[in-house]
């Protein structure tokens, strides 16, 4: 029992150090989108056309708050940028609201259990963040669309956008406009 308690003070450490004590980020990142739904404005629609959207998964160098940073085969991050949400919630959420918006069509969220969740849209966020041999900032989406129980659909979309400096005033509204359009490309194939 001794032997595992230098080991757990050791993991608190690391922990402490990784955020839950450290110094707080000054700023926040979020993704906004180009495209939004009217306020007040309300949607009817049969559960043929509705769509779900439902968060994509995502490699393991996603699955943080950092922006990373890929140059050939090796990753870091971006210093100093942090999301506010973890990318794949962040860009749900942006989809969700280019495809009402773009398509007029009813938007589900997964939440939304008891409703009949219609066509789902899911997939895998490839890539989110700086291709610093081209630098530019780099969307991939792996969509898979579900229209019903006999009818899959995938499609990769890619957005990528030249970045001037890697750093977060640069990177940061470039991946904002690859997001935007990579959801767009995504509403329009969802719309038809």
């Amino acid at each position: 029992m001794k032997a595992k308690l230098p080991f757990l003070a050791l993991a608190i450490l690391a922990t402490s150090a990784c955020g839950l004590g450290g110094k707080a980020p000054d700023l926040l990142l979020t993704l906004t989108p180009d495209q939004v739904l009217p306020v007040a404005a309300a949607t009817t629609s049969s559960p043929e056309n509705a769509i779900t959207v439902v968060r994509p998964s995502v490699p393991q160098a996603l699955a943080t708050t950092r922006i990373p940073v890929m140059n050939g085969q090796s990753l870091a991050y971006l210093k100093e940028a942090f999301w506010a949400d973890s990318p794949d919630q962040l860009f749900r959420r942006l989809l969700s609201e280019t495809i009402g918006a773009r398509t007029g069509r009813v938007v589900l969220d997964p939440l939304q259990f008891s409703f009949n969740p219609g066509n789902r849209l899911t997939g895998q966020l490839q890539a989110f963040g700086l291709d610093a041999q081209r630098m530019e900032a780099v969307v991939t989406y792996d969509a898979a669309l579900a229209r019903g129980a006999e009818q899959v659909t995938t499609r990769r979309f890619e957005a990528r956008v030249p970045v001037a400096a890697a750093d977060r005033a640069s990177v940061a509204p470039a991946l904002n406009t690859a997001a935007n359009q990579v959801a767009a490309q995504v509403a329009d194939w969802v719309g038809r």
